[in-house]
């Protein structure tokens, strides 16, 4: 497989490094917003600004910022909603309105919504099997993805919500698993790549569609497939170092990577690596500028945004507080995490862990 594949391998000839950050005293810090409340905003609540009676997590964001899909315990966010299971909703900042989405399935692993905001994927288990189900902000419907396996899983959605990377997983021996490029619309499926085991592929998607990284999981290698020509070129870390996938930025023109204890950050069209040290990447801004991270030493901040143009550095959360992909609007204006911690806002007396939106201005 990993000959195949690297018919047309992209090895970093330069890397660019990046300062990793040891504590919060020790940060190249452009600006800060404070966890008292400013510049930051809880998400998870009724349209009337109730807060959440149960745990909400794993948030996603468009690319303007406006709006916010994460995944709730909670049974008083819409009135429509019962206490049974888990459930989606879908915040619009700007309207201050909470929708829930209707899916036949208690979500699986995190949501992910379109960067235009009007489509949210989500899996779940549907009888015996994972499934993938996309649905439509506006209208709340929800429809059924198919796939090749008996389980498909790991969703990544392109800028319009048209295309639909994930992956089908084959349970019945020989048990593998193939990463497919879904074109809802047309109603077609391409191939990316198909491995002959079930450990985790991870595919992310660009904004256009035309790229999709993926990781196998077994070789611990990265690749990105291409559209247009229908390859798979990689492993872009190099051929000797173990990587793992973070995202590809909606733009292609990044691809974020972890090895070892860092982070790396390719430029797609020079082939080049920017290394932040010490770090563990969680997403990155749709234009590919700003990153997303947890710094491995755990006496500073939880979460910190990087402009990897210029290498300074904003807190985004001082307290306990976790991220996905997906996390960070364009331009890195907004990014969206959940936390247990009480004192992030003003207020904050249900106990339960909450989804909030920090807005850098």
């Amino acid at each position: 497989m990993r000959a195949a594949l690297c018919a047309t391998v992209v090895v970093c000839a330069v890397t660019t490094v990046l300062p990793g950050v040891a504590s919060a005293e020790s940060m190249n810090v452009a600006r800060v917003a404070s966890d008292s409340g400013a510049g930051v905003e809880r998400i998870s609540v009724a349209p009337d600004g109730t807060q959440g009676d149960g745990d909400s997590t794993a948030a996603t964001i468009t690319t303007n910022g406006r709006s916010v899909a994460f995944s709730s315990l909670a049974n008083n966010l819409t009135p429509d909603n019962p206490a049974i299971r888990e459930r989606v909703y879908v915040r619009d900042q700007r309207m201050s309105k909470t929708t829930l989405m209707s899916t036949p399935v208690r979500p699986d692993q995190p949501p992910v919504i379109s960067g235009d905001g009007q489509y949210v994927a989500m899996w779940g288990l549907w009888q015996r099997d994972t499934k993938s189900f996309l649905s439509q902000v506006s209208s709340g419907s929800t429809i059924g993805m198919n796939c090749a396996g008996l389980s498909c899983s790991q969703t990544s959605l392109s800028a319009d919500g048209r295309y639909i990377a994930q992956v089908a997983t084959f349970n019945r021996p020989p048990s593998r698993q193939r990463i497919e490029v879904r074109d809802w619309r047309a109603n077609t499926t391409e191939t990316v790549y198909e491995f002959d085991h079930t450990v985790s592929s991870r595919p992310s998607i660009s904004g256009d569609g035309r790229f999709v990284a993926y990781q196998d999981g077994k070789t611990e290698d990265v690749f990105v497939w291409d559209r247009t020509d229908d390859t798979s070129a990689g492993p872009i870390e190099g051929p000797s170092k173990a990587a793992k996938l973070v995202q590809i930025s909606k733009d292609g023109s990044k691809i974020v990577y972890l090895s070892g204890s860092d982070t790396y950050v390719q430029d797609e069209s020079s082939g080049t690596d920017q290394l932040v040290p010490n770090v563990r990447g969680l997403a990155i801004d749709p234009t590919g500028r700003y990153l997303l991270y947890a710094p491995n030493d755990t006496t500073g901040p939880s979460l910190v945004l990087r402009d990897l143009r210029t290498g300074t550095d904003e807190v985004v959360s001082n307290q306990p507080a976790t991220a996905g992909t997906d996390t960070v609007s364009a331009g890195g204006r907004d990014v969206v995490f959940h936390s247990t911690a009480d004192d992030i806002v003003p207020g904050d007396t249900n106990g339960k862990s909450d989804v909030f939106v920090r807005r850098f201005y």
